[in-house]
């Protein structure tokens, strides 16, 4: 029996797995600030409104006196709707199953919590505990593209303390360390019936020998932002900010579950492959750069602007190793471009307690249309925010933001003969997304 590529096909499959975990626009989770979502995010690095905004520039604690502390809460509502999808496996057998999968999306309650002390007039130590990335997928077990996806969980936690000095009157300079912490997990059908077929393993039948792969790793990784807040001119705010890349090594193991036939039983049993395992696999979070200006206009009256880039391109290719020496290291090659992100908003003080926010953006996606997977099929998509802000006394405010994301088309085109897919087979889906976003959040100043 001819098992060799059929083992390497496996391992391709489980690698892809692990890699697409950290992939993809779709995990870069913006919703931070009630306030701030109100414009959507125009003027994030410069408004300054309430320390929610240290998220995307530290330097903004330049701008409050004493102590305080702050909650955001976001319910984050995706539509991943699967509208038609045909499936094959690389040998041209047509795999059956569901083809209009409904919504795939996971629907998400985001908090964010924020502090700051004044132990000197100039100084200002804060602290922000996020989520910065973020991904929660699933369709049904029977989907005809249950050999590239099923499960597909992301989730990070990000603690950043910042130190702020005010230069002057009307400079402030920050820095500040982030300490985050990924986890993931991953799963798909594995067609054995189709490797075992194509290794000469009698009783193979394509599709119908199904098992399961599941990918499952988290670490711990260190990074630094910075961040720069200028009022040149009374009214006129501008803000500059990075976000390192985070280096993280994930430390976890692959599990699979064999077919009741026995067709993963031979392959195992012969080549020592499909055998549970550790893995570990090395990957970069990417740098973020923002610039933000936010200008009043009168007593009532502010507009802002604001372009943020993120370095996707850093992610060339991830390298998944295991323990099992049965199962090689693979490289896989993604190519992702940079992406941008631009906004405009306007916010008017309708009464001494009562400002209303009002903001569009386009945010640009990094996936490249030949690389784009069923695990976030992502696109460039278009944002329509409102807000308001309430102070109901002294101490003590009020924030809600909302915001509707309209995607551009996205279509799925994977072939089993590019890298790593043989085992996967031929893929076309298209889908029709939408997201609606709901963020409130409380300040308290004592």
């Amino acid at each position: 029996m001819r098992v060799a590529h059929g083992a390497s096909a496996m391992v391709a499959l489980a690698a892809i797995l692990t890699a697409e975990s950290a992939l993809g626009a779709g995990f870069a989770i913006k919703e931070q600030s009630a306030t701030a979502l109100g414009n959507a995010f125009a003027g994030a690095t410069a408004g300054g409104e309430d320390l929610s905004y240290m998220f995307f520039n530290p330097a903004v604690l330049g701008r409050f006196d004493g102590n305080q502390a702050q909650l955001a809460v976001s319910g984050i509502l995706t539509k991943l709707n699967l509208e038609e999808a045909t499936a094959s496996t690389t040998g041209g057998t047509p795999i059956t199953g569901s083809n209009r999968d409904g919504d795939a999306a996971h629907d998400a309650v985001v908090p964010a919590f924020y502090a700051m002390a004044s132990p000197h007039e100039q100084i200002r130590l804060g602290i922000g505990v996020n989520v910065p990335f973020g991904l929660g997928t699933e369709y049904s077990d029977g989907w005809v593209g249950r050999y590239h996806a099923i499960k597909s969980t992301f989730e990070t936690v990000n603690f950043n303390p910042v130190v702020a000095v005010k230069a002057t009157d009307w400079l402030t300079l920050a820095a500040g360390a982030q300490l985050q912490y990924a986890e993931a997990e991953l799963t798909n059908a594995i067609d054995f019936g189709s490797i075992g077929a194509a290794n000469l393993i009698p009783g193979s039948v394509p599709t119908q020998q199904d098992g399961q792969a599941r990918v499952k790793g988290d670490g711990w990784a260190y990074g630094y932002n910075l961040g720069v807040h200028a009022e040149p001119v009374k009214g006129t705010r501008i803000g500059l900010s990075y976000r390192s890349k985070i280096d993280t090594t994930f430390d976890g193991n692959a599990r699979f579950r064999l077919d009741d036939a026995g067709i993963g039983a031979t392959l195992k049993g012969a080549t020592g492959a499909f055998a549970n395992t550790a893995a570990e696999t090395k990957f970069e979070f990417p740098p973020m750069a923002g610039i933000g200006v936010h200008q009043a206009i009168g007593e009532d009256f502010a507009v802002m602007a604001e372009a943020q880039w993120t370095g996707w391109s850093t992610l060339d290719e991830l390298i998944i190793k295991f323990d099992n020496p049965s199962q090689p290291d693979n490289v896989s090659e993604y190519q992702w471009n940079d992406s941008w992100f631009f906004a405009l908003g306007g916010s008017w003080d309708a009464t001494r307690s009562l400002k209303l926010r009002v903001g569009v953006a386009w945010d640009q996606s990094p996936v490249r249309n030949r690389y784009r997977s069923p695990r976030v099929p992502d696109s460039d998509r278009y944002w329509l925010a409102t807000g308001l802000g309430w102070q109901i006394r002294d101490n003590l405010s009020l924030d809600l933001g909302y915001t509707h994301i309209f995607f551009e088309d996205a279509d799925v085109d994977q072939s089993g003969t590019d890298p790593g897919n043989a085992a996967r087979g031929n893929l076309e889906a298209s889908y029709e997304n939408h997201i609606d976003i709901v963020t409130l959040s409380l300040v308290y100043r004592f």
